[in-house]
């Protein structure tokens, strides 16, 4: 495995968190919202009206697991770079910025795929529905342990 796709950006989490929310916004989303930590946003909501009515769906912004992703990566593979630079990549607030332009490419290509109208948006984000408060689809789906009611996999 490489390095994370994004992984010298320097445009800070706000400024693509706020392109994350021009986009949803731009393909229908009818509220859209950021969860914010220490004043750096951590997180991404936005409400859509669906077939079966107005939902929620939560995107993750995972900078922990970023910030794990860089230091494997940046640790095997040591860009040409001064240590201090070296330093601030394997960072935090790095991971933060570099997490939102990973879910801002993804988004991006999700939304390319609902512009081809070969998906909707309801149904490229199904993993992030919201079921129970603070509990996706995914999650829920992870939390069964095999017992999935949608049928079992070979």
């Amino acid at each position: 495995m490489g390095r994370p796709l994004n992984y010298t950006t320097k445009i800070p989490a706000k400024r693509t968190a706020g392109e994350c929310v021009d986009l949803l916004g731009e393909a229908g989303a009818d509220h859209v919202s950021i969860t914010y930590a220490n004043r750096e946003p951590v997180g991404l909501a936005f409400d859509l009206r669906t077939a079966g009515g107005r939902r929620t769906f939560t995107l993750p912004v995972d900078s922990e697991a970023m910030q794990a992703a860089l230091r494997k990566a940046l640790q095997r593979d040591r860009p040409h770079v001064s240590q201090s630079e070296f330093s601030r990549m394997l960072g935090r607030e790095h991971a933060l910025t570099v997490a939102w332009r990973v879910v801002k490419d993804w988004l991006e290509a999700q939304l390319a795929l609902i512009t081809a109208q070969m998906a909707t948006l309801d149904q490229v984000m199904l993993p992030y529905l919201e079921v129970d408060p603070g509990l996706t689809l995914y999650q829920r789906y992870l939390a069964l342990d095999g017992q999935v009611a949608i049928g079992a996999g070979e």
